[in-house]
């Protein structure tokens, strides 16, 4: 191989699961000179609920990007994806290559296990195998240096404010859990609690999947503390949070958000939140980052503790290029 690594990210286009494939390829891109293209892809209305060995290329939305290079075009080195919308096409990768791009996926493909070079999922998924590689958390794109990049444009407002600084981020309904407005109440009026006990400041982010009336209520019940609630407009702080806190709060129906809060070094205390189903896979997530010593359920307090910051994104990105050399 001559050149620069060329890595393909491939996705649904949605945050949360793109920023996995994206953290992973940028990991990789920070230990060997790459370049990263994305593509964005969905699924025909009539086709997007088929099982994934019944989806053929052209069953895609015509809004899809061309994730498959064309005719005389190069296949890159790299492939990285997430999520089942992308599973039809990562399994074809390997053979329609002719074996010249290595194919990693992120999360548990539940199918074709054997057509991926690697799949890096979260071990509270519980999977293994030869080609496996389980990491705590998922692959993300927390870095320090993204985070005191996305702190530079909130640092009038951030860094006066009263320490400790707390983080707060609140995610919403979901498969496993709910947030309803009386629960969503009474978790205002405890953190509120902490934060005026400790003397500090407050920093909160809601998700997509937040009730509104749930959000509605919190905001109403948070905002005379000192900082800074955002309501969705104007540039994200999200990173600027994580830069300038001295505590996380993360609701525990987010595995995402608890792996990026535990790369800080900050203490990480999970919110509990309805449980709508048995939560076993998030109770597996917490109990790894309370081994690691990052992370505690939420007891009303703001004790302090350290940890070696969480970095498993990078462990991850040496797995694959590691593999990538052998193959």
């Amino acid at each position: 191989m001559t050149g620069p690594l060329s890595i393909r990210v491939v996705s649904d286009g949605r945050a949360g699961i793109e920023n996995q494939a994206l953290g992973l390829a940028e990991a990789v891109q920070r230990l060997t000179p790459a370049t990263i293209e994305i593509k964005r892809i969905h699924w025909r209305k009539a086709f997007d609920k088929l099982p994934s060995a019944l989806k053929a290329p052209w069953m895609l939305d015509p809004s899809s990007d061309p994730a498959f290079p064309g005719p005389g075009e190069r296949w890159p080195d790299l492939w990285i994806a997430t999520g089942r919308a992308t599973l039809p096409l990562s399994a074809r990768v390997q053979e329609r290559s002719a074996g010249r791009t290595f194919v990693v996926q992120t999360q548990d493909p539940r199918w074709k296990m054997d057509a991926y070079g690697l799949v890096v999922a979260p071990a509270h998924d519980g999977i293994a195998g030869p080609n496996v590689l389980s990491i705590t958390g998922s692959p993300h794109r927390v870095t320090a240096a993204r985070l005191a990049e996305g702190a530079a444009a909130f640092e009038d407002v951030l860094a006066p404010l009263p320490r400790p600084r707390v983080a707060v981020l609140i995610g919403g309904r979901s498969a496993a859990f709910d947030l309803p407005e009386a629960h969503a109440a009474g978790l205002a009026d405890r953190i509120a609690a902490a934060v005026r006990g400790a003397g500090g400041s407050l920093m909160l982010t809601f998700s997509r999947r937040t009730p509104e009336a749930a959000k509605q209520v919190m905001t109403a019940r948070l905002a005379s503390l000192p900082g800074l609630i955002w309501d969705g407009t104007g540039p994200n702080p999200y990173f600027a949070f994580l830069h300038f806190a001295d505590h996380v709060l993360v609701t525990e129906d987010s595995a995402n958000m608890a792996a990026e809060a535990a790369s800080t070094g900050a203490p990480v205390h999970i919110l509990p939140m309805v449980p709508l189903k048995s939560g076993g896979k998030f109770a597996r997530l917490h109990a790894d980052l309370r081994e690691h010593g990052a992370a505690r359920p939420f007891d009303g307090s703001l004790d302090d503790w350290s940890y070696e910051p969480l970095n498993e994104t990078e462990r991850a990105a040496r797995a694959i290029l590691e593999r990538m050399a052998r193959a």
